[in-house]
């Protein structure tokens, strides 16, 4: 069986999040017998789309795995951040014809639920990994 390569686009911003996400990702890859094989950081969520984008451009890579936490502040920002991160990773996933998976808790979230999700981090690793297999 092929062992897949898989990119990782994490968000800087809720660092003592998204890093903890992050590493249950790479574990998670570890069990499921697949490389990790680039891990790129941007400032936050919104930023992600143009990493996305490269990955997506490297031959080698077969799915990447987005990684991000947005909590709710005092204004709209969180929704507004994650609806245009949201659907820009959808038309790369479908413009590259590689699984894009949405690992970024939030919007509407506390610290301390952005915690308790931070499992998401596998999920998403996971997500991408049963759709490479079920699109080979």
């Amino acid at each position: 069986m092929k062992r897949y390569n898989i990119g990782i686009v994490v968000s800087e911003f809720n660092f003592d999040i998204t890093s903890m996400m992050l590493e249950r990702a790479k574990a998670h890859a570890d069990f499921l017998e697949v490389n990790v094989s680039k891990v790129m950081t941007v400032p936050g969520v919104y930023d992600m789309p143009l990493a996305i984008k490269k990955l997506c451009e490297d031959q080698s890579i077969d799915g990447v795995v987005t990684l991000g936490c947005v909590i709710e502040g005092e204004t709209g920002h969180d929704e507004v951040v994650i609806q245009h991160a949201a659907r820009k990773i959808i038309d790369l996933s479908l413009q590259y014809d590689k699984p894009v998976t949405l690992g970024i808790s939030g919007p509407g979230m506390t610290r301390l639920q952005a915690e308790e999700r931070i499992e998401k981090g596998r999920d998403a690793l996971e997500a991408c990994v049963k759709l490479l297999k079920t699109l080979s």
